[in-house]
């Protein structure tokens, strides 16, 4: 009698317990371990289609619970509000990482991108296009239309200087 008791009182506990609790990651990574009221390991990682993201130990995170009893847990999002721009509006969307890198999609349909990076592929740029610092190309370039040079043109460790005769 005793043990039925017990086992039924936690099953309707399990049952009416949040289906979602906040907790603060112990484990990063994407088999974390999450303290809620208490540590749950080995918890899977889910994100939005299309992007991959391990939570960092420390990172205050939601847990959401399903399937029979709610046992199965997983960490779905994190608490990023103090990681985004100030001014950010609603509609906006900042990635970052914990490295400093990031990509800022603003409402006006503007793009700011910080951090070192590199680029595969054939890109083009369509409108204006403006490189602020030091701009390396290398290969094979080439420019149709006007090409506006405003400061110094180096070719080969030499400044170039246009020859004006006849």
């Amino acid at each position: 009698m005793w043990l039925s008791k017990t086992i039924s009182l936690r099953q309707r506990a399990a049952q009416e317990s949040t289906a979602a609790d906040m907790g603060v990651t112990t484990i990063g990574g994407g088999s974390a371990s999450v303290m809620t009221k208490g540590e749950q390991r080995d918890l899977e990682v889910f994100a939005p289609g299309g992007m991959v993201w391990q939570p960092r130990a420390g990172d205050t995170v939601l847990v959401v619970k399903g399937g029979t009893g709610c046992q199965e847990q997983c960490v779905v999002a994190a608490n990023t509000a103090e990681a985004g721009p100030r001014e950010m509006a609603p509609g906006e969307l900042f990635l970052y990482s914990c490295g400093g890198a990031s990509i800022y999609l603003r409402k006006d349909g503007a793009i700011a991108v910080k951090g070192d990076g590199s680029a595969e592929g054939n890109w083009e740029a369509a409108g204006n296009l403006t490189l602020t610092g030091e701009v390396e190309l290398n290969g094979p370039v080439t420019v149709n239309g006007t090409l506006r040079i405003n400061g110094s043109l180096i070719i080969n460790g030499e400044p170039y200087r246009p020859c004006h005769c006849g």
